[in-house]
């Protein structure tokens, strides 16, 4: 191999399984990746702790990945342990800041314990446990009005902190998304080249951005969502669609790269 691609990937709905959260049906391509010396970099909301026995599972722990949907990096090595907390810290001391009136109105995952974070998310107790080790945002519900979100976002910003809603929370984070990440990674791997040389895959509305900064972007068919709609990419031919679900999806679009290349 005279090159290697750098592939960005989502993790539920797309490398693993909505319903059984296994990445089985994409060895294929994994094993593919891994032998040919390619980068897989994961790319998720999950945290540290979450995503570094997934890497280890997948074969790929020599990786760096984008946890916390971009608001910071897993390093190369690194088990997702409790180290480094000053940018979730940083978070905290600006909630803390607020008016009590703002600040009752938003509850984070720092203000429950393990079986509330499990309530709240559908974890099992096991899983709470490492979603709620963050190292770099807050995700949380929001139960004031939309004039008072509007003032609660605008103090925040005085420290740098933005926020962002998603499907099920309401995140505050230094600003990072899993795009702006792609960069600092790509600048890791300064050997990488090839046609595409970074790969994005994803599955939802969210990973719009890294599909389109990537050299060619996988949309990864999931039913279980209103997916994405028809990106301008497409016409181009730098943003493709998988047929099959999932990680079958994965497996099948990964390999025909890898046998174009």
């Amino acid at each position: 191999m005279t090159s290697r691609m750098i592939v960005f990937s989502d993790l539920d709905g797309t490398l693993l399984d909505h319903e059984t959260y296994s990445f089985d049906a994409a060895k294929p391509a994994l094993g593919r990746l891994k032998s040919e010396g390619h980068i897989l970099v994961l790319a998720s909301s999950k945290t540290a702790a979450e995503i570094a026995p997934l890497r280890d599972a997948m074969g790929f722990s020599h990786c760096p990945a984008i946890v916390e949907n971009g608001a910071g990096l897993l390093e190369a090595g690194d088990s997702g342990g409790a180290d480094d907390r000053s940018a979730h810290d940083d978070v905290l001391a600006a909630l803390s800041g607020l008016p009590s009136r703002l600040r009752s109105r938003f509850e984070g995952f720092s203000d429950w314990d393990v079986a509330e974070v499990a309530r709240r998310t559908g974890l099992s107790l096991e899983e709470a446990e490492k979603a709620a080790m963050r190292r770099f945002s807050e995700p949380g519900i929001w139960s004031g009005s939309d004039a008072d979100l509007e003032e609660f976002v605008v103090l925040l910003s005085q420290s740098g902190i933005t926020g962002a809603r998603g499907g099920r929370f309401f995140t505050l984070s230094h600003g990072s998304t899993k795009a702006s990440q792609m960069d600092a990674i790509v600048a890791m791997y300064p050997d990488a080249g090839g046609d595409p040389k970074t790969l994005a895959l994803g599955d939802a509305p969210n990973d719009i951005p890294m599909l389109e900064k990537a050299d060619l972007g996988i949309i990864i068919a999931n039913r279980a969502h209103a997916g994405i709609g028809p990106l301008q990419g497409e016409a181009a031919g730098t943003i493709i669609r998988s047929v099959e679900l999932g990680p079958e999806g994965w497996n099948e679009e990964m390999l025909r790269v890898l046998d174009t290349r």
